[in-house]
């Protein structure tokens, strides 16, 4: 850092220049950064040690320079240019770049963007020549010229007032530098390389001239001219006969290696500006890209005291606020609880610009000015209903669902968390405190600070109001600062579509779903809890009578000395804590060998789960009101757009099992009413048809043959009709073991069948099906090259680990890139599905509600009356809601509980 700042000309007693423009020579500076660098990767399996190389040198240079520099990065626009027009052979021999530098080449640009430096690169030149032109038209302007380079092209420009600076070995190139290097002064070094050539670039010079010698001849003769002039002076007769030889190569090699000053440049030296660098920006890429290090350099000067935020605690306060809102207000509430049916708001917090926010505290029972609610109502409901103002939050889902039983509801709003989500998927999380650590290094206030934790945590209406304007404030102040990074990242990346019609829309539809619940009968849950106890304790007395005694069977490692202390059964791994494995792998292992208690084990195990996890938890999550139960859909929890289910988890009842159905009949529709189910049918395996565009299995689900039978018909070589069982369940295991990316060891564990002969299953279906082995080999490059594959509909859905030196870990990530487009077509189908349905009902005036969404399958709760009419209806706005090569088809079944249907 000293060095840079002795040369860039704030070192002590340095005399300060009057005019400079630093030309970055941007291309040279990626291999160079590449090489010197060891590899490094995000946490979504993008390669990033170039661009953390680059976004160093950047940040040592800038921190350096004097502000008033006009800065700018140049790029190589190609490979093509003017000189392969000369000489083809002009770099043919360069190798493809490496694989994990490709997907860091867009990357820069965006590095240059962050750092507010002009980028510059011209069709058929290359950076080198720009950067000539440029420095000519600095020094005939009266500028002093830096090039950040170590090229040694380059080197021909320097002179008094063109300097280079090597940023990766912290060198000044000036004269004698120049000198040292070629033996000739710069002005020589055009002549020189024209002699010497260049193996890299494939320019050929003359043969047998290497540098030394080059350096004699043109120190004796003065230039090239001047060598050939004089050959006859030359005393050595081979060299002389050489250089005879090879003129023609000389000063071709001297075309091509002379660098152009003529470029047509698209830029003036004006329009490159005076550099100031923005550290908030600069700082919010860097941990986009999860380079703290470089981070935490830019924010080391930044103050760490926290913002102080207003309450807004009079009715004159909060007029004058109001008034000083223009086009966006960023809007949170807080509450008593997170149960929409229960929770009561204590205040709301708003801002208006980066910085400028307050808190209206309405329900606090602590001492302290508020404000009624009416007051507050009455002067933020026009605000609040104006189409004019745009309303963003973070998780509007729930402020929506708040707002509403107050009668503050509004329709002009946006959600930065489903942006996050869109733009980043699973690359992290998209919680405001991890985003505000993300984006700006900042470690945003935690509930607990405010509320304390434990016995002694109090409930939110309990805090003291500015404790909580601190707290709410910042929520809001930092929600705006997102929406302003995010919401442009949505145009740039082309994913504002996705989100304008698919996202977002589906926040009231998905509120309106967790408002409605599902209603749940206790009675049957209590019934077969008897059931479920009763037979829990007779595994249990079967447990302890097998192992010889009694032990607690929820131990893992009770269990693990039971079984292989004890009993003495064949030791599997051991794990983390020393004892040996006991998951559920280590138990059916076991099982297959006939043995009993490993039987019993398993068997008691998920009836425990059942138990504690669907009859307990079920019963504990009926609402006292309403007698439904409300699970919360989460928008931004899976890597592919899939919706997540919790509290309660309903997306992960059994459906086969038959306790998994007797906890489903506990689920029933109301009086007079019907649950309706409509399921796509093998959609994954019709999307894959289509994307991977497979004749015979397009034709197949045009026809609606068994597509399990087809496969096994091809693959076994028997006619349709003479299919075993055994051959369909074969051919319907390989059809969605494929989509997973599954494995010869999978396949064979999934099938009990030697790994040898599930190995043939797999390499017999892709060589029936060739354009599958295409699909997934093209799948795995784009994710190897973006780190990201695409939906039908364009969602991202991230690999992280593709590139990972790891076998295991990349080859999961491949099988993440081969399934991810189809699920995630999948989860985009269903949920375009869902929004064209709750228009249809609304519009139409329908009693019927949509409830569940479960996986490939929608739950609606619909009257009677309705069913004959709406069925038809839903079941083909599902099956059109996109076109494909091939037909989508839609199941439906009825019933008065969710077993039955």
């Amino acid at each position: 850092y000293v060095f840079w700042l002795a040369v860039l000309g704030r070192g002590k007693g340095r005399k300060r220049m009057s005019k400079k423009i630093t030309l970055i020579d941007g291309s040279g500076f990626i291999f160079r950064a590449y090489h010197a660098l060891p590899p490094m990767t995000r946490s979504d399996g993008t390669p990033v040690g170039a661009v953390y190389g680059f976004c160093g040198m950047l940040l040592k240079f800038l921190n350096a320079a004097e502000y008033d520099a006009r800065i700018a990065v140049v790029f190589d626009s190609g490979r093509q240019t003017f000189r392969n027009e000369i000489y083809p052979e002009y770099k043919a021999n360069r190798d493809a770049p490496p694989e994990d530098l490709i997907p860091q080449f867009p990357l820069f640009r965006e590095v240059c963007e962050a750092f507010d430096l002009p980028v510059v690169e011209k069709v058929g030149f290359e950076a080198d020549d720009i950067i000539a032109a440029y420095a000519k038209q600095a020094k005939d302007q009266g500028y002093d010229v830096i090039i950040v380079s170590g090229d040694k092209d380059l080197m021909q420009l320097v002179d008094d007032h063109v300097m280079m600076i090597d940023p990766i070995k912290n060198k000044l190139i000036k004269y004698d530098e120049v000198v040292e290097k070629f033996g000739v002064p710069p002005k020589l070094v055009i002549d020189a390389q024209s002699l010497i050539g260049d193996s890299s670039d494939n320019v050929p010079g003359v043969p047998s001239i290497g540098p030394k010698t080059a350096a004699e001849l043109l120190q004796t003769f003065g230039s090239l001219d001047g060598i050939y002039e004089n050959l006859d002076q030359i005393k050595q007769p081979k060299r002389r006969e050489t250089l005879l030889l090879n003129r023609e190569q000389a000063y071709l090699s001297k075309e091509l290696v002379t660098l152009r000053t003529d470029v047509p440049l698209p830029y003036t030296l004006d329009d490159f500006g005076k550099h100031a660098l923005d550290h908030g920006k600069v700082s919010a890429f860097l941990l986009a890209q999860e380079f703290k290090t470089l981070a935490a350099r830019i924010n080391q000067d930044t103050p760490k005291e926290r913002l102080s935020y207003p309450a807004v605690t009079t009715e004159d306060a909060l007029v004058n606020w109001i008034s000083g809102v223009k086009d966006i207000l960023i809007i949170d509430t807080e509450t008593t609880g997170l149960d929409v049916r229960d929770a009561e708001l204590v205040g709301i917090s708003f801002a208006k610009g980066e910085g400028d926010a307050c808190y209206i505290p309405v329900g606090h029972q602590v001492l302290g000015e508020q404000l009624s609610l009416d007051t507050v109502k009455k002067h933020l409901r026009p605000l609040l209903i104006d189409p004019s103002i745009l309303k963003v939050g973070h998780n509007l889902k729930y402020d929506l669902a708040i707002l509403e039983k107050y009668d503050l509801a509004f329709e002009v709003y946006e959600d930065t968390l489903l942006m996050s989500y869109l733009l980043d998927g699973s690359r992290h999380r998209h919680s405001l405190d991890a985003l505000a650590q993300k984006y700006f290094n900042h470690t945003m206030i935690s509930y607990k600070e405010v509320t304390g934790a434990g016995k002694k945590q109090k409930n939110f209406s309990e805090v003291p109001i500015m404790d909580a304007a601190n707290y709410a404030g910042e929520d809001a102040d930092y929600t705006w600062k997102l929406f302003h990074i995010l919401r442009p990242r949505l145009f740039k990346e082309k994913l504002s579509g996705l989100y304008y019609t698919l996202e977002k829309p589906l926040i009231p539809v998905i509120k309106a779903m967790e408002g409605e619940g599902v209603l749940v009968n206790p009675d049957v849950l209590s019934f077969h809890k008897k059931d479920f106890e009763g037979r829990l304790k007779h595994l249990e007395e079967d447990i302890y009578k097998l192992a010889g005694r009694e032990f607690n069977i929820a131990s893992p490692q009770q269990i693990s000395a039971v079984l292989f202390d004890e009993m003495h059964l064949p030791k599997p791994r051991k794990n983390k804590t020393g004892s040996y494995a006991t998951d559920s792998d280590v138990l059916e292992d076991l099982a297959s060998q006939g043995i009993e208690i490993a039987e019993k084990l398993l068997a008691w195990r998920g009836l425990s789960k059942l138990m504690s996890t669907y009859i307990d938890g079920l019963l504990q999550s009926i609402h006292p009101m309403t007698k439904r139960v409300h699970t919360s859909f989460h928008m931004a929890g899976t890597s592919t757009g899939r919706l997540s289910s919790s509290d309660p988890n309903l997306q992960n009842i059994p459906i086969k099992s038959e306790d998994g159905l007797k906890i489903r009949s506990a689920f029933v529709a109301k009086e007079g009413f019907q649950l309706v189910s409509f399921d796509y049918s093998q959609i994954e395996l019709r999307l894959l048809a289509h994307m991977a565009d497979i004749p015979s299995l397009i034709e197949s689900f045009k026809k609606g043959v068994d597509i399990h039978k087809k496969t096994a018909s091809e693959m076994f070589h028997v006619d349709l009709d003479n299919v075993t069982d055994q051959q369909r369940r074969q051919a319907k295991a390989i059809n969605f073991g494929i989509i997973y990316g599954i494995s010869a060891f999978g396949l064979s564990e999934q099938l009990k069948i030697p790994k040898a002969e599930a190995q043939s299953y797999i390499e017999a279906y892709l060589k029936r099906y060739p354009g599958i082995q295409a699909y997934m080999e093209a799948a795995k490059t784009e994710a190897r090259q973006q780190g990201f594959v695409r939906t039908l509909l364009g969602r991202h859905c991230y690999t992280p680990n593709i590139l990972d030196k790891n076998f295991n870990l990349r080859q999961f990530a491949e099988r993440q890139a081969i399934n991810a487009p189809l699920q995630g077509t999948n989860a985009d189908i269903v949920k375009k599905s869902m929004l064209q349905i709750d228009h249809m009902l609304k519009k139409g005036g329908y009693q019927s509600k949509m409830l569940l969404q479960i996986h490939d399958e929608l739950i609606f709760e619909i009257p009677e009356g309705e069913i004959h009419t709406l069925v038809p209806i839903i079941k083909k706005m599902m099956e059109s809601v996109v076109t494909l090569k091939v037909p989508l088809i839609v199941d439906w079944s009825a019933g008065l509980n969710w077993a039955e249907i």
